[in-house]
């Protein structure tokens, strides 16, 4: 293997520098996004009291899925402004957004304290926090294409996915620290907040790195940045591309919150397991998920994007429902453990290769906008609607299993989004795109 010379060193370390600078604003969002889910129970106690814990679940559930709802108007608005303004200063604006809305929902008091208020103001910081991750996911995406060296477009994008994981093993650190050094009644009452605390602290440090970034060679060349009103122009000509690229990013989201944010709550509510257990799981989850991503875009960029999408696409769509029903017959941590990261390895893979496959099929002088809008209507409408829609389907029809009904929806639609997109060697991109 021939080794780096001395010119290519400082390079390589500018890049990997670019690229942890690029994704720090990723690890508050799923820090904060982990820690919520994860401590839904407690949550659900503390703003949104109910008659049964499916119920306040529910509650909690649905207010995390409603700020998910902000997130394509968050794409519009803060993509077009990315567009038109350039990636650095605008994945400035996106963590300060994201900031404010981990802060009001780290110290909001409990409803005992101020009634009805408290369920409304952590709405409000969920709608924050969903406003900015609107455009943070595709912000940071589009700013590590345009950084990539030339056949590797794939591998360097897959690392917006990979720098999520770094927060959800942390947060899976932090989680289990607290449950072995604190009784469970005393986190249930107040030690939750503890790890929303700290994310709170990390937020200057993220500022200080974002703020050192450098504005992309692609955004700098182009002669012209289009204004607001072309952009969104844009980005409603080219709807056929936004939809069939939420289609393809959708199974990135669900499987994506089903084995973080959801498998505490699902090893611990459903299976029974205990808390040490999910969480070690959860853990072990964020490093396979971490080591995925990259390997997925890699292998995209050596033999293409669409076989990888297809084959983890129809893997997924085979498998879930006979994994579930093997794990919930005899629940066990190694089955939840094998199962998780079956799930990991369909997850990993697949998103490394759809972060780099979006990129490039959404037109290139609205990119943030139009990636943005895709990947925000999938998490939007499916992916962080999956602890909700799992917990909704196990009351209603009794299947400790039955989430994999809903893994297996969102690996049909990456399989009809894959074969629209790259159908006769070509992709949509090529085909249908409409220009400024």
């Amino acid at each position: 293997m021939a080794q780096a010379s001395g010119a290519e060193i400082p390079q390589i370390k500018s890049r990997i520098g670019a690229i942890l600078r690029a994704t720090s604003g990723n690890f508050l969002e799923q820090f904060d996004f982990f820690l919520f889910g994860f401590y839904a129970s407690a949550i659900a106690k503390a703003f949104f009291p109910a008659q049964n814990e499916t119920a306040a679940l529910l509650n909690a559930f649905g207010v995390f899925w409603l700020g998910a709802l902000m997130r394509p108007v968050g794409a519009i608005v803060l993509g077009s402004y990315i567009d038109r303004i350039g990636r650095r200063r605008g994945l400035i604006v996106t963590l300060g957004i994201m900031a404010i809305g981990t802060v009001v929902i780290a110290f909001c008091p409990g409803y005992e304290t101020i009634g009805i208020a408290a369920p409304v103001i952590v709405l409000l910081g969920r709608l924050l926090q969903g406003f900015s991750a609107g455009v943070e996911l595709g912000g940071v995406s589009v700013y590590l294409a345009e950084i990539a060296t030339p056949g590797n477009r794939g591998f360097y994008t897959s690392f917006q996915s990979s720098s999520q994981q770094v927060a959800i093993f942390v947060a899976a650190i932090l989680g289990y620290v607290l449950s072995e050094v604190m009784p469970a009644e005393t986190v249930a009452a107040w030690g939750w907040r503890i790890p929303f605390f700290i994310g709170c602290l990390i937020i200057p440090f993220i500022f200080v790195l974002r703020r050192t970034l450098e504005e992309t060679p692609d955004f700098l060349a182009m002669k012209k940045h289009p204004s607001a009103s072309e952009v969104f122009a844009s980005a409603v000509a080219n709807w056929r591309i936004v939809i069939l690229g939420m289609m393809m990013a959708v199974l990135t989201t669900t499987t994506f919150y089903f084995v973080t944010v959801y498998t505490p709550t699902f090893g611990k509510t459903v299976l029974k397991l205990s808390t040490p257990d999910a969480l070690i799981v959860t853990l072990l989850v964020a490093v396979a998920n971490f080591i995925w991503n990259p390997v997925g875009g890699a292998l995209s960029d050596r033999i293409g994007r669409k076989p990888v999408l297809l084959t983890i696409a129809c893997l997924s769509l085979v498998t879930a429902y006979p994994a579930l029903h093997w794990l919930i017959a005899a629940p066990t941590f190694g089955k939840m453990l094998a199962v998780e990261m079956m799930f990991s390895f369909y997850f990993g893979v697949y998103s490394g290769t759809m972060l780099g496959a979006l990129v490039e099929v959404v037109p290139a002088h609205v990119r943030t906008t139009c990636f943005s809008l895709a990947f925000a209507l999938a998490a939007g409408l499916f992916g962080t609607f999956t602890p909700f829609a799992s917990t909704w389907l196990i009351g209603h029809t009794g299947d400790k299993a039955s989430p994999a009904y809903w893994l297996m929806c969102a690996a049909a639609l990456g399989i009809i989004a894959a074969l629209a997109i790259y159908r006769d060697g070509e992709t949509i991109a090529t085909r249908d795109a409409v220009p400024a």
